[in-house]
This record gives C-alpha cells, structure tokens and sequence, in this order.
C-alpha cells in the first residue's frame, strides 16, 4: 500500500508540472509577461492595462488545476479503500468519507472560483 501511496505522490507531482507549465505556456507568459508583471508596462513601454486581472485570473486557474488534480487523487486513493477494504465496516465507512470529503472541497473549490472571478471581473476593471 506504501509503494501505490508513494505512486501517486510521484503521479501527482509529475502532472502538476506538466499541467501548471503547459498552463503557463498557453496563457503566454514569456519574458515579456514577467517583465510585465514586475515592471508595470508591456511590450511597448506603456502601462499594463488590464494585467492585474490577467495575472490574477491565471493564478486562480493555477491554484484551481491542482485543487482538481488533488481532488482527483483523493478519489482515487478513497475508491482504492474501498475496493481493498475486504467488507470491514469501519474501513468501507472511511473510504465512503474520504471520497465525499474529496467531492466536498471539488465544489467548494468550484465555488471560490466563481466568487473570485465575479470580484475579478467585477472590481479590477478600474
């Protein structure tokens, strides 16, 4: 059981570097954006616009893939003891509550993201 614990450490590891750079990759953040980011002006000199709902937006969408990548996990270690927990009562309700504890912080999760992107596009339009 240590050895698929320490499996899916490394699984979880591995995909959340490879999904927060390909995120990185796909939102455009170059040289040009981190000098953006601690400089305060784009490409052309002039001030950045709307990067701060930009950055903000991506950090959400960062912090939301490994919500869901570890949630995602979570499930699957919850459905593992279930499937090995050989009919015990006590291990089948501690699965039943590891994999709705997972859904639970997956909605609540979805929830702050709605929150922080109605404040985003709401207040930061200044």
């Amino acid at each position: 059981m240590k050895l698929i614990k320490n499996g899916l450490i490394a699984l979880s590891f591995f995909i959340g570097v490879v999904g927060i750079s390909t995120l990185l990759v796909t939102h455009g953040v170059s040289a040009t954006a981190a000098s953006e980011i601690l400089g305060g002006s784009n490409a052309t000199g002039q001030g950045g616009g709307n990067s701060l709902q930009q950055n903000l937006a991506l950090v959400v969408n960062v912090l939301l893939f490994i919500i869901g990548a570890i949630a995602v996990i979570v499930i699957i270690i919850g459905g593992l003891k279930y499937v090995t927990s050989d009919g015990d009562s006590a291990k089948v309700k501690s699965a039943k509550d590891t994999i709705l504890y997972a859904i639970v912080g997956i909605i609540i999760a979805l929830l702050a993201y709605a929150l922080v992107n109605f404040v985003i596009t709401s207040f930061v339009k200044a």
